[in-house]
């Protein structure tokens, strides 16, 4: 079996060496997937780019997609880092576990989202009427619709990596909602 291994600065081209050292001020670490994007001479930068553009969606907004996606597509490394991130932007450990299964009973708006967000991914885009409609009356416009999927895209790919190559978890390890629905 292929073992799959996350490069050191040291291993990875000029360009993307200067992105570790922007990661490294930022965030005080390079992310592994962010490391493992750099063994291309592109991907890293263009999925950045892709990450960081401006965005009709809250920093919230965007945690609700990200946890959805990441569990939907069974990408635990995804779950754990945007578990993190979701706590940062205010949300609890309930409601995080909530989102993660689609739904968010605490708030009609992120509801509508989270069910909008799960019909798309479960259904390569084609969203039932109910919940595209639910999406639109919560005030979400076209563009957020431009946006989501956008998002979605984006976890999508980091979700795919870090399935294709299971590399180490740097955050905290998210549970399972297996293991949640047990305790």
């Amino acid at each position: 079996m292929k073992t799959f291994t996350v490069p050191t600065k040291a291993e990875v081209s000029t360009n993307n060496q200067a992105i570790f050292n922007q990661l490294e001020q930022g965030l005080g670490f390079v992310p592994n997937l962010y490391a493992y994007y750099a063994k291309s001479e592109t991907a890293l930068a263009d999925y950045l780019a892709l990450q960081n553009r401006p965005s009709s969606l809250s920093k919230k907004e965007r945690e609700v997609i990200n946890l959805i996606v990441s569990e939907y597509n069974g990408c635990q490394y995804c779950q754990s880092a945007h578990t993190v991130l979701a706590g940062m932007n205010g949300f609890t450990e309930n409601q995080i576990l909530e989102l993660r299964t689609g739904a968010a009973s605490f708030d009609a708006k992120l509801d509508a989202l989270a069910k909008f967000t799960l019909d798309i991914a479960s259904n390569r885009g084609n969203a039932n009427e109910a919940s595209k409609e639910a999406f639109f009356a919560a005030g979400y416009t076209e563009v957020n619709m431009i946006d989501l999927v956008i998002i979605i895209g984006d976890k999508v790919m980091s979700n795919y990596i870090h399935n294709l190559t299971g590399f180490a978890i740097d955050f905290p390890l998210a549970k399972s909602l297996e293991e949640v629905a047990v305790a």
